[in-house]
């Protein structure tokens, strides 16, 4: 049996822009915590405030158990 955790990325929330090496650390800390990358979909992700969305990734991780 396998779980399943849906991380939504944001480049706010990797402290300014997106890059490969901040994408990186968050793979890495999911990995030090057993999951192991699914897939990665670029999508609109509706922000907090007003009616629009911005760019993102969510990133699917699974892991068993």
């Amino acid at each position: 049996m396998y779980s399943y955790k849906v991380v939504e990325v944001r480049e706010k929330m990797l402290g300014g822009k997106m890059s490969g090496d901040k994408l990186e650390d968050l793979l890495n800390e999911h990995a030090r915590q057993g999951w192991r990358l699914k897939a990665i979909t670029s999508a609109e992700i509706k922000g907090r405030v007003g009616p629009g969305g911005v760019e993102g990734l969510l990133v699917t991780f699974e892991r068993e158990g």
